[in-house]
């Protein structure tokens, strides 16, 4: 059993169900399967730098920049420049499809940048992919071999990525997974591309793929789990494939993606590090979801968990009062928990308090104090009479101008 403190009992760890984690990293998709949003607007070279910069500041090694058969390819360049003068520790990846021509191209960028390109080369597994695609299993095998042992010729190395894998029949990935790990895959990834695992199926479909590897002989070889938002799981079924021993986990800033997007990065890192799996510190995260959301175009929903902006914000009275009472005190760590279950503090983020018509005069003299003013007793009951009347809390320009009024008075 562990608590927090002395006065937070976390019944998280009371539990024999509680699973054990090995180490995990996460790959940052947002510069590619982000950008795949038929909502967003393509980010220019200088914000794509920006972006990858903010990753490398919250600990992330390595994510898929784009795509370089498409016109993203000036940007992809840049990118790798970037990342090769600046001598960033950062793993680059592109993805392709599983095509000798597609990954040629990875091959000719790596030796132009001189650094190693992660292909992650992509082919849809599932049958209901087969059937619309007119394929069978040997042309699924016969072009996953092609291009792993075309990588390998090139000193590419090589992710063999199944789509739909989470749709897929076991067989069939046997039979896949094998080929391309014999081949000389170093790395796979299980894709809930239309997000439809539930997290026993992601710990299922996860068990199996890794055993699939190991009796392939891939002892070396990395599972990654990519995730989508469709039915709204895409963090917990992440956290599910970490539990069953996933070592890499995608996601993109503020889960943007096609459909309902992709497991949101900001999410799952702050879930990582409550888990105590993320070392690095995440005081930075608020601007790497700034910039996310202002190169994308893609605004913060402001009940968004942890970044919205209602996330640590209450105009409520009794929520107020127990927030105030804390800080008053000096403790932090309280003023922090009471009405939150995750620290505001550890995230490069505080705590608000606003006045609107369900606060009470513990929000007004904590707002006064903060502003420097001296509260009177007429003071206070002006302000709390317009909170109560008006259908919206309080913006800090009303408050300053009830306070010039009533001192005016």
């Amino acid at each position: 059993m562990t608590v927090k403190n002395e006065w937070i009992y976390d019944w998280n760890d009371e539990t024999a169900d509680k699973p054990v984690f090995g180490a995990v990293t996460v790959d940052d998709e947002t510069l590619r399967d982000g950008l795949q949003s038929p909502s967003v607007r393509e980010p220019q070279l200088d914000e794509k730098i920006a972006i990858l910069e903010a990753m490398i500041s919250l600990g992330i090694r390595r994510g898929d920049i784009g795509l370089p058969m498409s016109s993203q390819i000036d940007d992809i360049r840049g990118l790798l420049r970037h990342i090769a003068t600046e001598r960033l520790p950062f793993r680059p990846g592109l993805a392709v499809r599983t095509v000798v021509s597609d990954i040629r191209h990875v091959a000719d960028l790596q030796q132009q940048v001189g650094i190693p390109i992660l292909a992650e080369a992509f082919v849809g597994c599932s049958r209901v992919r087969q059937l619309v695609e007119g394929w069978d299993l040997a042309f699924i095998v016969r072009k996953a071999t092609e291009a792993v042992e075309f990588a390998k010729q090139e000193n590419v190395p090589i992710m063999f990525v199944t789509e739909d894998t989470t749709r897929s029949h076991p067989d069939d990935l046997r039979v896949v997974y094998t080929a391309a790990i014999q081949a000389g895959a170093n790395e796979v990834c299980i894709a809930d591309t239309v997000g439809h695992a539930t997290p026993w199926g992601t710990r299922a479909v996860v068990r199996a793929v890794r055993q699939i590897v190991m009796d392939a002989g891939g002892t070396d070889v990395l599972t990654n789990w990519h995730g989508h938002s469709d039915r709204g799981l895409g963090v917990i079924n992440t956290i599910a494939a970490a539990e069953a021993g996933c070592d890499v986990l995608h996601a993109t800033g503020l889960g943007v993606g096609e459909r309902s997007g992709n497991t949101p990065m900001d999410q799952l890192l702050v879930n990582l590090k409550m888990l105590g799996l993320w070392e690095h510190d995440l005081q930075t995260l608020p601007e790497y979801v700034r910039r996310v959301s202002n190169a994308t175009r893609i605004p913060v929903p402001v009940n968004y968990p942890v970044f919205g902006s209602d996330a640590f914000r209450t105009a409520t009275g009794v929520h107020a009062a127990a927030i105030a009472k804390a800080m008053k005190r000096g403790d932090l760590v309280g003023a922090d928990t009471v009405y939150s279950s995750v620290s505001a503090s550890q995230f490069g983020l505080k705590q608000r308090i606003e006045i609107g018509r369900m606060s009470g005069k513990s929000n007004v003299l904590f707002w006064l104090e903060n502003a420097g003013i001296r509260a009177t007793e007429s003071l206070v009951e002006a302000i709390l009479t317009a909170a109560h009347e008006s259908r919206t809390v309080l913006t800090d320009n009303e408050i300053l101008e009830i306070v010039r009024c009533t001192v005016t008075k």
